[in-house]
C-alpha cells in the first residue's frame, strides 16, 4: 500500500497506526502503536506520540513535544516547542499507574506555548490561548488567554490569537477579522 504522507528515514512508526493523508513526521519522532494521526498534521523533529493518542487534521506539533497515552487533540490545534503533557496525577518511579491515566482534550484551535505544561484531566477550550511557560492546573474556557505559574486567565482572544476587548455590553471585536464575539455569564462565542 502506498502511503500519502511523508516520514523524515529517522523517524520510526509503530504498527496499526493510521496517519492521514499530507501529515509530515520529521527527525527522530516517534510514533507509538494505535494512534490515529489526522491529515496534514506536522509533527516536528525529536516528538513522540504515545499509544492511543487521536490527533485532528491540521494539528501542528512543534520540536521536542511528547504527546502522552490519554490526549486528545481536535483539530488545528498548535502544540509550541517542548510543551508538556502529563497524564499521571502522582507518578512514582516504583509505582505502576497505567490504569490511573487521565485524559486530557485540547480542543478545536487552541494554542499551547513553549514550555507550557498540562497537568493531566484539565481540558483546554476551543481555540483558547496557554502562553510560553505556564503551568495549566485547571480546565480552560473556549477563547480563554492563560499565563503564569499556575496560570491565570488574562483576557480573551478571537480565533485568531487575537486580544479581544469587551465593551460594557459584552461585544468585542476581533481587530483583524472584523468578527464580534459576545461574553455573557463568563463564557465567549462568536456573534
Amino acid at each position: 500500500m502506498m502511503k500519502n504522507y511523508f516520514v523524515h528515514a529517522s523517524a520510526f512508526i509503530d504498527e496499526d497506526c493510521q496517519i492521514g493523508k499530507e501529515t509530515k513526521i520529521w527527525h527522530f519522532s516517534h510514533i507509538m502503536s494505535n494512534c490515529i494521526i489526522g491529515e496534514r498534521c506536522n509533527i516536528g523533529q525529536n516528538v513522540v506520540i504515545s499509544p492511543q493518542v487521536v490527533l485532528g487534521n491540521n494539528v501542528k506539533i512543534q520540536n521536542n513535544v511528547s504527546v502522552y497515552t490519554g490526549v486528545v487533540c481536535e483539530d488545528d490545534v498548535f502544540l509550541g516547542p517542548s510543551m508538556v503533557f502529563t497524564n499521571v496525577i502522582n507518578p512514582r518511579s516504583a509505582v505502576n499507574r497505567k490504569e490511573e491515566y487521565q485524559k486530557t482534550l485540547v480542543k478545536k484551535g487552541a494554542s499551547i506555548g513553549a514550555n507550557a505544561t498540562i497537568v493531566c484531566g484539565n481540558d483546554i477550550g476551543q481555540y483558547a490561548f496557554v502562553g510560553a511557560g505556564a503551568v495549566i492546573t485547571k480546565e480552560i474556557p473556549d477563547f480563554a488567554l492563560f499565563v503564569g505559574n499556575p496560570a491565570k486567565q488574562i483576557g480573551w482572544v478571537s480565533e485568531y490569537g487575537h486580544r479581544l476587548i469587551f465593551d460594557d455590553v459584552g461585544k468585542a471585536v476581533c481587530s483583524e477579522t472584523k468578527d464580534e464575539y459576545i461574553l455573557e455569564n463568563g463564557k465567549v462565542r462568536k456573534a
